[in-house]
């Protein structure tokens, strides 16, 4: 069906065809190629969190652990989502976090999640609403996770979520251009997230950073992520992304009004420490 198991493939699919003014009737179904650029974002993403992760491990070489009983090494201390610090105003923990990681297999298989799902994806989306999709489900997953743990957390998987929750609105919104790929298309992406949670009651993993990136790619693919529609005459059919600048903005503005609020409500009652 794709070149993974996760994504549909970014090159072409079968589209129900308009009319033609005139002649032989087109068929019943035709391909079209679908957008296709290098995926700049994701490689720079990957090449800027591997960098993070160099200076990490350099920072417990040079001037060892920060944290010795926790072994958080400096960059952690200062970026980590620690709830007692992000209390005290340290808002960028909300952020930061998808940039840090807690060992090689950490980042290994974050890294190939995200080269797995980003390619594909920032193809779909362009580079700028890619970006925001990233930033948006690290930002929810960070959010939900000061909220419901108490535990001190790193990693991508909030924003990797987040990928894997705006695939799934993609897929769904644009439904009728993958014909008989979708049911599959979408059952991989109900498959991959019942999977991922399960593995989430693992102790020590963030269920609560994943379900929250999870809604905010959601939530925002809804509202903002490209819709699709086949213009012109058969042969020379060609796919329009009919979502409006303006809609991306509203996306985003729910996604950060929606879980700004949580935050902020998070901080004034706290539900853990």
């Amino acid at each position: 069906m794709n070149p993974s198991p996760l994504n549909p493939s970014p090159t072409e699919r079968g589209v129900g065809s308009e009319g033609q003014p005139g002649g032989t009737p087109p068929p019943s179904s035709v391909r079209i190629s679908m957008p296709n650029s290098i995926p700049y974002v994701t490689y720079t993403i990957i090449g800027l969190t591997t960098a993070v992760y160099i200076l990490q491990v350099a920072s417990v070489w040079i001037f060892g652990y920060a944290n010795d009983a926790a072994q958080m090494d400096w960059l952690e201390l200062f970026g980590a989502k620690i709830n007692l610090f992000i209390r005290a105003g340290e808002l960028w923990r909300f952020i930061t976090p998808v940039l840090l990681h807690a060992s090689i297999p950490h980042i290994l298989f974050n890294m190939y999640a995200l080269i797995i799902f980003g390619p594909t994806l920032e193809r779909y989306f362009g580079r700028g609403r890619f970006l925001l999709l990233y930033l948006l489900g690290g930002f929810t997953g960070n959010v939900l996770s000061f909220l419901f743990s108490s535990g001190y957390s790193v990693g991508a998987s909030t924003a990797i979520f987040g990928l894997i929750g705006a695939e799934g609105i993609f897929l769904f919104q644009n439904r009728k251009l993958f014909g008989g790929h979708f049911g599959r298309a979408i059952g991989n992406i109900v498959f991959i997230v019942a999977v991922n949670l399960l593995l989430d009651l693992t102790p020590g993993i963030d269920i609560w950073g994943h379900i929250g990136g999870l809604f905010g790619g959601l939530i925002f693919t809804w509202f903002a992520g490209p819709r699709w529609e086949v213009e012109g005459f058969y042969p020379a059919l060609s796919l329009t992304d009919k979502r409006e600048p303006r809609e991306v903005l509203t996306g985003a503005a729910v996604v950060i009004l929606i879980f700004g609020a949580l935050a902020m409500a998070g901080m004034i009652y706290p539900i853990t420490p």
